[in-house]
C-alpha cells in the first residue's frame, strides 16, 4: 500500500476531474459504494475459482461473527446497492464510481495491494449501442489525457449455454494433455477450464495458444451482437484488435468482453477492462437485467501519464511584518478568499522577519508575494511583488485589491 504525496496529487487531480467531466457527458451519475461488503458477495458474484477469491481478497470476522471483504472491484457493490434500494427493475441506470479497492497480489509497477479505480456500470440496455457507448466514452479519455500508447482488445464470451458448451470443448481439450498442466491448472480443469487460458505460466503458453476458441460455439445471437458492436467501432474510427483468448478475470462476464492494454508498464498491461454481464442481478436474486460495465486502474493510467512533479503550490503568498500587521493580514485573507474563491493563497505563519518570509513565499512556488507592514497599514496599501518574473513590485489600494489582483496575477505569469 502506497502513499499519494502531496507533489503527486495534482495529476491524480487532474485525471479524476477529467474522467469525471467526461463521465457526466454521457449522462453517468456519480454512485458512492461502502469499502467493506460481505463477503459472500464477491464469492457469488466473482467465481469461487478466481485468483481473486481463492489468493486475492482480504476478508475477516467481525466481532459479530459475520466475514466481511474490502472490495476487491465495484461492480458487485453497484448491484448489490441497485437490487437493495429498488432501482434496477424495468429501470434505464448509468453510474459511475470512483475509490480505493484492495487486492493481496504482488506488488509491482502501477498495481498495489491498495488501488484505486474509476468505474462505470449502466443497467436495463440489452443492445451493442452500449457496449459501444462504454468504448468510446474510454477512447474520448485517452485522447483528452493525451494517452496513445494503448491498443483495445475485443472478444465475445456469448450466452451462458454457449459458454458452457465452451467449457465442454476445453475440458476435453486440456484434459488430452493433463500432464503437462501445473498443479493450479489441473485443478481449475475441474471446476473451471476458461481459467486456464488466464494462466501467466510460460510453459503453457503455447499449449493455450491452440486451444479451441469461443468463436466455435458462439451462439447466433451473440454473434450478431459482436458483429454489431464491430460495425459501431469502425463506424466511429476506433480501431481494434479481435483476441479470441481474452475470457476477462471474472465468472459474471457474457458476451462482449474488453481491454485497453499497453506494453509500457511491463507485464501487466491492462490499464482499463470490462464487458457485459446480463445474468449477474438475476443471480443476486433479481428480475433479468441486461448490464455492461468497465473498471480503470488509476495508478497505471499515473503510470502512462507521466506527469508527477511539483506540487500545484500557491498563487498568492501573503507576508505580515508585526503584530498589528498579522491581525490585518488574516482578516484581509479570508476577505480576498471569499471574493475569488479559486484563488490558492497561503497566509504566512510561525512569524521570522522578512528576509525569512520571502523564502518561505519563493519556496511556495506563489507567482506574487504580497507584504503586508506599518507603512502599509498605516496608508490602506499592501505591496505586490512578482516573484517569477523581473523584480517589480507595485503598491495596490487594499480595498480594491480583489478586483485587481487577478490582472496582476496574469501579469506575473506572463
Amino acid at each position: 500500500m502506497k502513499d499519494i504525496l502531496a507533489q503527486e496529487t495534482p495529476v491524480w487531480r487532474h485525471l479524476e476531474a477529467t474522467a469525471r467531466r467526461i463521465l457526466e457527458s454521457y449522462g453517468y451519475d456519480e454512485i458512492r459504494l461502502p469499502l467493506l461488503e460481505a463477503t459472500s458477495l464477491f464469492e457469488r458474484s466473482i467465481g469461487d475459482v478466481t485468483d481473486i477469491v481463492e489468493k486475492e481478497m482480504y476478508s475477516f470476522i467481525d466481532r459479530n461473527g459475520d466475514s466481511l471483504t474490502l472490495r476487491p472491484e465495484g461492480t458487485a457493490g453497484c448491484v448489490r446497492a441497485g437490487l437493495e434500494h429498488g432501482l434496477l427493475h424495468n429501470q434505464v441506470q448509468r453510474w459511475w464510481y470512483a475509490g480505493a479497492m484492495f487486492r493481496h497480489e504482488k506488488p509491482q509497477q502501477g498495481r498495489y495491494r491498495q488501488f484505486h479505480q474509476i468505474g462505470a456500470e449502466a443497467f436495463g440496455l440489452a443492445g451493442p449501442d452500449i457496449d459501444a457507448e462504454m468504448i468510446l466514452l474510454t477512447a474520448r479519455l485517452w485522447r483528452e489525457l493525451g494517452i496513445d500508447a494503448v491498443r483495445l482488445e475485443l472478444n465475445s464470451l456469448g450466452t451462458p449455454a454457449s459458454r458452457a458448451a465452451y467449457r465442454e470443448r476445453l475440458h476435453a481439450y486440456f484434459s488430452a494433455h493433463r500432464a503437462a498442466l501445473d498443479a493450479d491448472c489441473q485443478r481449475r480443469l475441474e471446476r473451471n477450464p476458461l481459467r486456464i487460458l488466464d494462466s501467466k505460466n510460460p510453459a503453457l503458453a503455447e499449449l493455450i495458444a491452440a486451444a479451441p476458441t469461443m468463436e466455435s460455439t458462439l451462439d447466433t445471437d451473440s454473434r450478431a451482437h459482436f458483429q454489431a458492436l464491430q460495425a459501431m467501432l469502425a463506424a466511429a474510427g476506433v480501431e481494434f484488435v479481435l483476441n479470441p483468448r481474452l475470457v476477462r478475470g471474472l465468472d459474471y462476464y457474457t458476451r462482449t468482453v474488453f481491454e485497453w492494454t499497453t506494453t509500457a508498464l511491463g507485464a501487466q498491461g491492462t490499464v482499463c477492462a470490462g464487458g457485459r454481464y446480463d445474468g449477474l442481478v438475476a443471480q443476486f436474486g433479481g428480475r433479468p437485467t441486461p448490464a455492461v460495465g468497465f473498471a480503470m486502474g488509476i495508478e497505471r493510467l499515473i503510470s502512462l501519464l507521466g506527469q508527477v512533479g511539483p506540487g500545484q503550490g500557491c498563487d498568492v503568498y501573503l507576508i505580515a511584518v508585526g503584530d498589528p500587521a498579522v491581525l490585518a493580514a488574516l482578516a484581509l485573507a479570508e476577505r480576498l478568499r471569499t471574493a475569488l474563491p479559486d484563488l490558492r493563497l497561503t497566509t504566512h505563519c510561525g512569524g521570522g522577519g522578512i528576509k525569512a518570509q520571502f523564502k518561505r513565499a519563493d519556496r511556495s512556488g506563489a507567482a506574487i508575494a504580497l507584504v503586508l507592514g506599518d507603512d502599509e497599514l498605516g496608508a490602506g496599501t499592501v505591496t505586490a511583488k512578482f516573484l517569477r518574473r523581473e523584480a517589480a513590485q507595485e503598491t495596490l489600494a487594499q480595498q480594491h485589491l480583489e478586483v485587481q489582483l487577478p490582472s496582476l496575477l496574469a501579469r506575473a505569469r506572463g
